[in-house]
């Protein structure tokens, strides 16, 4: 990937993360003198987009609403701006890790830290609410928690001005799972669809599990007619029944049988907690203080008996799947570990679909799943690294036909039947020198949820699964 060497007047220094529609780059700002994120998407990506104007708008309005919001748990907005190939916004640089990759690790949080994360959350909503914004994709992977314990909530790039424009009747904007029961009954849309959000993020902090789950068409179902469980009666090492009658209210189908505000919604959570209310999250795994060595991108000397470039190979290709925890798993894992393939092996216990965690292996340990001499040791090179390339393993594509232009545009055809629009971007994420045809409509399929679309979608393409 070609990175820019700037984007207007800041200077780009590396990426921090890819999202659906682009990239987010580290930058600096040259004239406060402070890093900075820059969100991007490439005008070329609106290309084709049937609704490629109202996908420009969103991007705009998300930096009209979220710049217009100064507050201590949002992530502040500082600029939009344009150049010839991208449109992007600067904004407030986050060292930290989002609460979707804890529930990842399956991480569980004590009830003080439960308590903790909703409070800041449903402070940052009051703020943004009582201003007119609305997120309308709260969920666990646009809460940030800091390695202070503190969290933000970033992301109001499919925001609503309630004050401003509409945004299409009929177009269902957010995350299935999160959505509230009125975006699929077509209702009247308000700030209570971000209480239903909150709710169950709630739920899942609860339970560890969200309230409903399945097909987009399953969970739409449930979401409009079924009532979960309570997230008491799921996990006994979580078992919190105060808090069933508080994520009860949050779900409730209809709005004005909801919480009036985020900031009632805060109260009554409160009011079951019955303790003083924690600052900031004080697991010590969140807030990052037994880890930060760890984190510290090549500071810390590997494990013992292991070579730094080795490892490194596998940070990267975990880090696709997990995301920046990736990098202390490995530290972690190689400590136990006595091979690649041993040290892999656990790895890949940490990546929940097993099509993925086959990915991985063959990506680290090569196309027969076994690994070569061990790591590290002196004269004899660890598998995959820089000065042993011919143990290394062989290129994603080997012994096929490498994919055509024809084979990807057929790609972006039949995925967007099922995607939408977002098909070419995704098509172009995944897409990498030397994958066959299959393996490229095989890694494509990993995009859509369903077994049974899944699999259909492979035979169509004329391949078996």
């Amino acid at each position: 990937m070609d990175i820019p060497a700037s984007l207007g007047k800041y200077p780009v220094v590396g990426v921090l993360g890819r999202g659906a529609m682009g990239v987010v780059y580290r930058a600096y700002d040259p004239l406060i003198r402070r890093p900075v994120a820059i969100k991007t998407i490439l005008k070329e990506l609106f290309d084709g987009m049937v609704d490629a104007e109202h996908v420009a708008a969103r991007f705009r309005k998300e930096a009209q609403a979220a710049g217009a919001l100064n507050h201590p748990g949002i992530v502040g907005v500082y600029e939009y701006g344009e150049t010839a190939d991208h449109a992007y916004i600067a904004m407030e640089c986050v060292d930290g890790t989002s609460l979707r990759e804890y529930f990842n690790q399956r991480l569980k949080f004590p009830e003080s830290d439960v308590v903790s994360i909703m409070a800041q959350l449903l402070d940052a909503l009051e703020f943004a609410h009582s201003h007119s914004v609305v997120h309308r994709d709260v969920k666990p992977a646009n809460l940030i928690i800091m390695k202070n314990g503190r969290l933000k909530l970033a992301d109001f790039g499919i925001a609503r001005l309630d004050a401003g424009d509409r945004t299409q009747t009929n177009l269902i904007m957010g995350t299935p799972g999160y959505i509230a029961p009125e975006y699929y009954l077509n209702d009247p849309i308000d700030h209570r669809v971000d209480i239903y959000a909150a709710g169950v993020v709630l739920y899942e902090l609860l339970s560890g599990r969200v309230p409903f789950s399945g097909s987009p068409e399953a969970v739409m179902h449930s979401v409009c007619y079924d009532d979960p469980p309570p997230p008491s009666t799921l996990d006994p090492e979580r078992c919190w029944p105060q808090y069933d009658s508080v994520v009860s209210r949050a779900l409730r189908k209809k709005a004005e049988n909801r919480f009036p505000s985020a900031g009632a919604f805060r109260a009554a959570l409160l009011a079951e907690y019955q303790h003083t209310l924690p600052e900031s999250i004080a697991t010590t795994i969140v807030a990052g203080r037994p880890l930060e060595g760890e984190l510290g991108g090549g500071a810390t000397p590997p494990p013992t008996g292991w070579d730094a470039s080795v490892l490194a190979l596998v940070v990267a290709e975990l880090t696709e799947f997990l995301g920046p925890v990736a990098r202390i798993l490995v530290q972690r894992a190689a400590r136990q570990s006595r091979d690649l393939e041993d040290l892999t092996t656990r790895l890949s216990g940490k990546i929940e679909a097993p099509v993925d965690q086959a990915t991985f292996l063959r990506r680290v340990l090569g196309s027969d799943g076994t690994a070569g001499t061990p790591p590290g040791t002196a004269g004899a090179p660890a598998r995959g690294t820089p000065e042993a390339p011919a143990a290394a393993a062989p290129p994603s594509g080997a012994g096929a036909a490498t994919a055509t232009a024809q084979d990807v545009e057929e790609l972006v055809r039949r995925l967007s039947e099922h995607i939408g629009p977002v098909a070419r971007v995704l098509v172009r994420r995944i897409q990498t020198a030397g994958l066959s045809r299959a393996e490229l409509f095989m890694k494509a399929a990993q995009a859509l949820d369903d077994e049974g679309i899944r699999r259909r979608f492979l035979q169509e393409a004329g391949l078996s699964r």
